[in-house]
C-alpha cells in the first residue's frame, strides 16, 4: 500500500507546484502591463506640469490603481507603479532620471502596495473610496519630499532657498499631486475594475465581480470626494490666470523651457485646471444635491 501511495503524494505536489508556477507567472505578466501601460500614460501628460514648473499631471494613475483593485498580489500594483513610473521619467529625460529612481519609484511603490493590501482585506467600493485617498496622499507625500531635497542636491534649484522653502514646495507639490490625481482614481478606476471582471473573470477575485458600485458607493461621500478636489482645482485655475501666483508660475516654467514653450504650456495647464476644476465640482454637486433628495 506505501508504494500505491506515493505517486498521490507526488501528483499533489505536482499540482501544487503548478499551480504556484501559473500564479507567479500571471503575476509577472500583470507586471509587466501595468507598468508597460503605466509608462505610456504618463509619457501622455508629461509635458503638463506643476504651477512650479517642476511635478507633472499624471491621471494615468489610474492605471495602477486598477491593477490593485483587480489584482489580489499587492506586489503587482506597486511593482508594475515604480517600474513604469521610471521608465516614463527615464524615456522623457533621455537618461536614467536619478531623481524618479530617488522619489518617484519608492513613493509608488508604497502607495499602490498600501491601495492593494487594504481594499483585499475585505472588499468594497465603501472601503476603496477612503483607502485609496489615504493610500494616494501617501505615495503624493513620499514623492514630493524626496524629490525637491533631490532635486536641490543635484543643482535643479536655486542654492538660496532655504530648508523652510524646500518643505513648504515640497507640501504644495504634495498637494498639486493629489488634487490633479484622486479624481480620476475614484471616477475610472471601479468601472475599468467591474469591465475587466467580466472581461477576464479567471484573474480577479469574486468579491470584485459580485460588488455593486451602485449599491455600495455611499453618494455623499462621493459627492465630497468630486467637489473638494475640484474647488480646489478651479481655484488655483484662476489664482495663476487672475493674480500675481500667474507670474510665479511663469517664472517656474522659464526655468526649464523656451519662452514660446512657457506661453503654450502656461495657457494648456490653466485651461485644463479651470475646465477639469468646474466639471469636477458641477458633478460633485449634482451628485450631492440629488443624494439630499433620496
Amino acid at each position: 500500500m506505501k508504494g500505491l501511495e506515493r505517486p498521490k503524494l507526488n501528483t499533489k505536489r505536482l499540482e501544487a507546484l503548478n499551480l504556484y508556477s501559473q500564479r507567479k507567472a500571471l503575476a509577472i505578466t500583470l507586471i509587466a502591463l501595468c507598468a508597460a501601460l503605466y509608462a505610456v500614460g504618463c509619457l501622455t501628460t508629461a509635458w503638463i506640469v506643476s504651477p512650479w514648473g517642476r511635478g507633472q499631471f499624471r491621471p494615468a494613475v489610474v492605471i495602477p490603481a486598477v491593477f490593485a483593485v483587480i489584482s489580489s498580489s499587492p506586489i503587482v500594483p506597486a511593482l508594475g507603479a515604480a517600474i513604469g513610473t521610471l521608465i516614463a521619467d527615464s524615456i522623457k529625460h533621455g537618461c536614467l532620471y536619478i531623481p524618479s529612481l530617488v522619489a518617484a519609484v519608492p513613493g509608488n511603490f508604497l502607495g499602490f502596495y498600501t491601495l492593494s493590501w487594504f481594499i483585499h482585506r475585505k472588499f468594497s467600493w465603501r472601503v476603496f473610496i477612503g483607502v485609496s485617498a489615504l493610500a494616494l496622499a501617501l505615495g503624493c507625500f513620499i514623492v514630493a519630499f524626496l524629490y525637491v531635497p533631490t532635486i536641490y542636491l543635484l543643482g535643479f534649484l536655486p542654492p538660496t532657498l532655504s530648508s523652510a522653502d524646500l518643505a513648504l514646495f515640497a507640501s504644495a507639490l504634495t498637494i498639486w499631486f493629489f488634487i490633479t490625481e484622486y479624481p480620476f482614481v475614484i471616477l475610472l478606476t471601479p468601472p475599468i475594475a467591474k469591465a475587466v471582471s467580466y472581461a477576464t473573470p479567471s484573474i480577479v477575485s469574486q468579491d470584485i465581480a459580485l460588488s455593486s458600485i451602485r449599491g455600495e458607493l455611499p453618494r455623499r461621500d462621493f459627492a465630497l470626494a468630486l467637489l473638494a478636489p475640484g474647488i480646489a482645482l478651479l481655484a488655483i485655475g484662476l489664482s495663476v490666470s487672475f493674480t500675481p501666483i500667474g507670474s510665479f508660475f511663469i517664472s517656474g516654467l522659464a526655468v526649464k523651457f523656451t519662452p514660446a514653450q512657457v506661453n503654450a504650456i502656461a495657457a494648456a495647464t490653466t485651461a485644463l485646471l479651470i475646465t477639469w476644476g468646474a466639471v469636477m465640482s458641477g458633478a460633485g454637486a449634482i451628485v450631492f444635491l440629488t443624494s439630499k433628495r433620496r
